[in-house]
């Protein structure tokens, strides 16, 4: 069975959640989850792993959450060229650069050879309706690649 694993970084729990809206998603298609908060794991647990998904918030003016700062550095130092990736987070339209860390995680992704699986999904803090929809279409899309 395929694996997925999805790491996060959530200071409020906005971003927890939409990790665990993917990982119910994804084992409601019969997709093996783990799911671990970034201080907890290795980015190198990402080459065991069919499907590799980063769910993290942005803070404050665009940056990344000092939590998956390592984790982001110990990423772009992998070759994940045979792996389909997805990421998706949470942050306020309040600031100019919003969601500006799932973009920087894109980028990274790429850089380092990973096919990516969707487009990623945004979510202006804590998960409406239509968020929840969405981000189960992001989940749906991923086991499409991999089924």
């Amino acid at each position: 069975m395929a694996l997925a694993k999805i790491v996060y970084a959530s200071l409020t729990g906005n971003t927890e959640e939409i990790a665990d809206v993917v990982a119910e998603s994804l084992e409601n298609a019969g997709i093996d989850v783990e799911i671990n908060e970034c201080t907890q794991v290795d980015a190198a647990d990402f080459e065991e792993a069919d499907l590799c998904i980063i769910a993290t918030y942005t803070y404050d003016d665009g940056s990344l959450p000092d939590e998956i700062i390592d984790f982001y550095e110990e990423l772009l130092e992998l070759d994940l060229s045979q792996k389909i990736y997805g990421v998706v987070g949470s942050g306020d339209k309040f600031y100019d650069d919003y969601c500006k860390a799932v973009d920087v995680f894109d980028e990274a992704f790429l850089k380092i050879g990973a096919k990516k699986g969707t487009t990623s999904v945004k979510v202006e803090l804590a998960c409406e309706e239509e968020d929840i929809v969405n981000l189960e279409n992001f989940a749906t899309e991923l086991v499409k690649l991999i089924k």
